[in-house]
């Protein structure tokens, strides 16, 4: 099964973060692969983005590869500009692809979450 991580993440935190990342890789060290990932400063910022809309538009994609915008715009009874506009913005997030013309989502699930303290 494939996934993507959201989270939701202080600004500070991930810059620290990305710091020692790259330390670590300075210095040489082995790097594993992690999940593919997108970042939030805010909830309002993660909201702002994935729409209820938005949303609703990836779950009809992922249970329908190969659509046309024409065509998922009809489905889902919505504007062919705005639906335009969604799916240009999840492409652009990684989380829509066009494949031979067609939309095609690359993961079976997101995994969304928020660290609200670090573990001892």
């Amino acid at each position: 099964m494939k996934r993507i991580e959201i989270d939701v993440v202080d600004p500070r935190a991930e810059q620290t973060a990305l710091l020692a990342w790259a330390a670590r890789v300075d210095a040489g060290e082995a790097q594993r692969s992690a999940s593919p990932s997108l970042h939030f400063a805010s909830y309002r910022q993660l909201h702002a983005t994935l729409t209820e809309k938005r949303m609703a538009l990836l779950e009809h994609v992922a249970m329908r590869d190969g659509l046309s915008i024409r065509q998922l715009a009809g489905q889902l009874e919505r504007d062919y500009r705005n639906v335009y506009d969604d799916v240009q913005r999840l492409i652009q997030l990684g989380l829509i692809e066009i494949l031979a013309g067609k939309l095609h989502v690359p993961y079976d699930e997101i995994d969304i979450r928020k660290t609200l303290r670090k573990a001892a």
